[in-house]
């Protein structure tokens, strides 16, 4: 009989999602890729101008949640890195912000800095 406690560890409990179908997967996917062609049709409207970024961000669609905010400004003309960048350190958003996890004050000011 050993004094030396044992090295195993306690069995771990199983906290994996459960298994999905073949239809939920389908379904996921389907729903998705719905998402990023909504994203890139905004994004192109972003681009020529049709669309301003402001009133996006004041009333956000559904698939515009998960979003990333960095991503939807650099869609803007005339907004590169550098700019989108001194942006979102302007109204202390992080650059891994989505566009439903703004505060209120932070989508205010974002509203007002686009609005220019």
């Amino acid at each position: 009989m050993s004094i030396i406690p044992s090295m195993s560890k306690p069995p771990a409990t199983s906290t994996q999602t459960p298994e999905r179908t073949r239809q939920q997967r389908l379904e996921a996917l389907q729903r998705a890729n719905g998402i990023r062609t909504e994203r890139a049709k905004l994004k192109e409207l972003l681009r020529k101008g049709e669309v301003c970024l402001h009133e996006v961000l004041s009333d956000p669609p559904e698939y515009l949640h998960t979003a990333k905010v960095f991503d939807l400004i650099m869609a803007v003309p005339k907004y590169g890195r550098v700019k989108t960048t001194r942006v979102l350190e302007r109204c202390r958003v992080s650059p891994s912000k989505t566009v439903i996890g703004l505060t209120p004050r932070q989508r205010r000011e974002l509203v007002e800095i686009l609005r220019d």
